[in-house]
């Protein structure tokens, strides 16, 4: 009698999950469709700057599926788009904790996502809490060690740190067994760690080179120099390499000019003057070589030889004319390339 009992219910719930089943998956395929329609709609308002609009759908879209990872970083993004590093007022923070809500979700829900791991990254070092960004960035590193481009965005991370003391760091100045601690120290390991990854590729030493130029307030001329040179090694007949060598030279020759004696003064400017014409050698319509070499006549020459600096000032007028020229046409050119793109 149980047995035959036990049976009936049986009977009765495989019917009953015979009967629900159905109406569960057309609930849940129409819950999709709600959240596809609502997150299409919000991408739609964020590709016009429109975040209020876009958080609302996104919103909508997560309350129809919670699992819906993009519409949480999206949303993340929206927020962190209204938010204006800086300020602290209450309004402002709001969004940067909505912001980091949104993030963590994504995070939490695919731990793997790149996209989603630079985007909280990004919001905290919008925040300027460095050691949480630290993490993230070097969690994308993790996740590809072979992407070269991943060295670079976690160097620039680093980079906009240089200037400022981050606590438990040593200043770059003190003990050197612990200097690389320091933003400098790691964001110069990840240009070099990005050339390690990829050492035939001219882009890395450009990238380091630049890091070095870009050191405020004293560049480090003569580094970024030697990787400008490496990189024309790899890459001999690129303009840009040897505009950045006789960009390089002249900015040293200038800015120490109070330190260095005539004699140096004048073999940088020489030096600076070599890459400039081996740059407008290779490419003639390059504008920018013309004006630093206005600049080295100008500012080197003739000062260096006064009794000269008549001449030396008129060959600097000739070429800053060829450089007027040459954005002239460079500005024409792009605006010939705009309108066949259909462009304005």
């Amino acid at each position: 009698m149980f047995r035959k009992s036990t049976n009936i219910v049986l009977l009765i719930l495989l019917a009953l999950t015979v009967i629900f089943i159905p109406m569960s998956c057309k609930k849940l395929k129409t819950s999709r469709l709600q959240a596809n329609y609502y997150f299409t709609r919000a991408n739609s308002f964020f590709s016009e700057a429109k975040y209020r609009n876009a958080i609302e759908d996104y919103e909508k879209a997560l309350s129809y599926n919670p699992e819906l990872v993009d519409a949480f970083r999206y949303l993340g993004e929206a927020y962190k788009n209204l938010f204006k590093p800086g300020v602290t007022s209450p309004e402002n923070m709001e969004k940067a904790n909505k912001a980091l809500e949104a993030l963590n979700k994504a995070y939490e829900i695919d731990p793997d996502n790149k996209n989603v791991i630079y985007s909280l990254g990004d919001m905290y070092d919008k925040l300027r809490n460095y050691e949480e960004a630290e993490k993230l960035y070097l969690r994308i590193i993790e996740l590809e060690p072979a992407n070269m481009n991943n060295y670079y965005v976690v160097a620039e991370f680093y980079k906009r740190y240089v200037t400022v003391k981050v606590s438990g760091t040593p200043d770059d100045k003190g003990d050197e067994k612990n200097a690389v601690a320091t933003p400098f120290r790691k964001a110069e390991e990840m240009y070099l760690r990005r050339i390690e990854t990829d050492p035939y590729n001219p882009q890395g030493y450009a990238y380091i080179a630049q890091f070095y130029d870009d050191q405020n307030p004293s560049p480090m001329f003569d580094e970024a120099c030697k990787y400008h040179k490496m990189r024309i090694t790899l890459d001999p007949e690129n303009a840009e390499a040897w505009y950045a060598v006789g960009a390089n030279r002249f900015w040293k020759a200038n800015r120490l000019r109070l330190v260095l004696s005539k004699e140096d003064r004048l073999e940088l400017g020489e030096e600076s003057l070599k890459a400039l014409f081996k740059a407008s050698e290779i490419d003639p319509s390059y504008p920018e070589p013309y004006i630093y070499v206005n600049l080295v006549y100008r500012n080197i020459h003739a000062n260096i030889y006064p009794d000269r600096a008549e001449r030396y000032i008129k060959e600097a007028d000739i070429f800053q004319e060829r450089f007027q020229e040459a954005r002239k046409k460079q500005a024409e050119k792009r605006k010939l390339e705009r309108e066949l793109r259909g462009e304005r």
